[in-house]
């Protein structure tokens, strides 16, 4: 989470830019959930998966709880039981209702969860109008952080759907393609990273997660990075090789996890008939050997490089190489929803000749998710976003088919555990330049 020096939010920023903003984001919110049946808004599949219910309340229960209740007068929320409903993992705020048991809850019903967003829209544009001059520099600051808390849902929301849709035996579709992926990967080579210092982590220009900074400095040894993003078809020659049966290609704590979960193949992928099919938001598919791998653990990540030869970047190499790039890629604006091949997508935009650095999938590090060199989380409750969680976690980058570009910068850290694997990860390898 970020506070107000951190964010780098202008406080002259418009309201008007501002309210328009949040209405954007709030209604695609909504827009993604528009081919759900009602039945589709409670399920949750496992521990890790909330229901959409639940996500649609809670980042209107974020609005609520940090914004309206402190500082729009009047304002009542429509149930005071909804703090300990919606909380996620605030602890400062309150108690909170079990995760794993979310999809027990038959109400609030869905109808009531769409009246409390309307509430909760109607007084933030009442708050955004109302706010004086004073306070807004510091509401600004924190709408704008509820409105990348509320992107990063939207992208929670999508892997959770697919999630439950993957264990219902009918394997429904979510959404019809828009476009279907094509073209062919490009070969797969190297570029070349001299030895030095770079810095890394936030300039302070824009928004940004106080986990992005501070700014600082890291030497980093010479190394290499593929150009593209290790495809399908690549990781199936590891899974032909009986990559999952190889003890000596993987971490100790990885292996128990394939020993204990049965792991044989990416998540979502089914081999029928000796064809391999993969598991999509738009139902099964075959696989498409070209596109990026995808819904790979670090600790599949991890052993597939060992195997390739190589090792996984770290954060640090992955921003220093992404330095010139444009954010462009393979976003939920898109529309496809999946990861598509890097051919055909005109040429690379950095000096580097890096391709998919951003969309498609997130891409593991080898870099635990840790504090930076100065690193202080935001005074109160709103400083258990990120700081909290810099214990276990790897750090990955670059966004995914389901991240909104605007969303994205060259900074961003996002973090999951080592056996994560129903979010849209993948594989660029790296390795050390020998010289």
């Amino acid at each position: 989470m970020s506070d107000p020096q951190r964010a780098g939010v202008d406080p002259g920023t418009d309201r008007t830019a501002i309210l328009d903003r949040y209405h954007r984001i709030r209604a695609f919110t909504e827009d993604l959930c528009r081919t759900l049946g009602t039945e589709d808004y409670v399920i949750q599949s496992m521990p890790d998966v909330s229901p959409t219910r639940w996500h649609l309340a809670h980042t209107s229960w974020f609005f609520e709880t940090f914004l309206l209740l402190p500082h729009l007068e009047g304002y009542r929320t429509p149930d005071e039981r909804y703090n300990l409903l919606f909380n996620s993992y605030y602890n400062a705020i309150g108690e909170q209702f079990d995760r794993p048991s979310r999809g027990l809850l038959s109400r609030p019903t869905v109808a009531e969860v769409y009246d409390y967003r309307r509430i909760v829209d109607d007084a933030m544009a009442q708050l955004i109008q109302a706010a004086t001059d004073s306070a807004w520099p510091g509401l600004a600051t924190v709408i704008e952080v509820g409105l990348n808390h509320e992107q990063q849902h939207q992208e929670l929301m999508l892997t959770d759907i697919k999630h439950v849709f993957s264990v219902n035996p009918l394997r429904p579709a979510f959404r019809e393609r828009r476009t279907q992926p094509a073209g062919a990967a490009t070969p797969l080579d190297w570029a070349d990273f001299e030895e030095g210092i770079r810095s890394v982590g936030t300039e302070g220009n824009g928004f940004a997660y106080d986990n992005e900074g501070p700014l600082h400095r890291v030497f980093l040894e010479p190394f290499r990075l593929a150009r593209r993003l290790v495809t399908s078809g690549e990781y199936r020659a590891f899974v032909a090789d009986a990559g999952y049966e190889k003890p000596e290609l993987w971490l100790d704590a990885g292996w128990k996890v394939v020993q204990e979960q049965g792991w044989r193949a990416p998540l979502y992928w089914e081999e029928r008939d000796g064809e391999w099919m993969e598991f999509t938001l738009s139902g099964m598919q075959s696989l498409l050997e070209d596109a990026p791998v995808s819904h790979v653990s670090y600790y599949e990540a991890d052993a597939y490089a060992r195997w390739a030869g190589a090792r996984l970047p770290t954060e640090f190499e992955w921003e220093a190489a992404a330095k010139t790039a444009a954010i462009e890629g393979n976003f939920v604006d898109d529309g496809v929803l999946h990861p598509v091949p890097s051919r055909g997508r005109g040429e690379p935009r950095d000096e580097a000749g890096l391709v998919q650095l951003f969309g498609d999938v997130w891409e593991w590090t080898m870099s635990h998710y840790s504090p930076y060199p100065g690193y202080r989380p935001a005074p109160g409750a709103i400083g258990e976003y990120n700081g909290k969680w810099m214990c276990g976690p790897f750090v990955l980058r670059g966004g995914s088919c389901a991240t909104s570009r605007d969303h994205m910068r060259r900074t961003y850290r996002n973090f999951f555990g080592p056996a994560a694997r129903w979010q849209f990860s993948g594989i660029r390898l790296a390795d050390d330049l020998r010289t």
